[in-house]
């Protein structure tokens, strides 16, 4: 089974919902990959921001992310731009994607190609 996990949570909202919906996805990839199920994460709209936070040791779920980082195909390059977090996704060592033009707004990943090549979205 093949499986994408968007993130578009906003660490900067400061809720216990957009650190929950990180946390699960992270968890979520951590999962199928136990399971041996291909894994792509992509951090999308204000979720850009999370891999500059996670990349810091200190960060609760710093290990988690570690543990999965060879399944993040990267991050919204238009997005991250929009959101100020181009500059952190790339410290942190992240592909900026952008596979589908979108016109007046620059390169997302495209989540079409990956829904016409098998797999599963899966959105938090």
């Amino acid at each position: 089974m093949k499986n994408v996990i968007v993130v578009l949570s906003d660490p900067r909202s400061g809720s216990d919902e957009s650190t929950g919906r990180l946390f699960n996805a992270l968890a979520a990839a951590y999962d199928l990959q136990q399971r041996k199920h291909t894994v792509s994460i992509l951090f999308q709209g204000a979720g850009t921001r999370w891999p500059a936070l996670l990349s810091q040791p200190e960060h609760p779920f710093h290990d988690l992310f570690i543990s999965v980082r060879g399944s993040v195909a990267g991050a919204s390059l238009a997005c991250s731009a929009v959101f100020g977090a181009r500059d952190g996704a790339e410290a942190a060592g992240i592909d900026l994607l952008s596979d589908n033009q979108v016109p007046g707004a620059g390169g997302l990943p495209s989540l079409g190609a990956l829904l016409e090549d098998g797999y599963h979205l899966l959105i938090f």
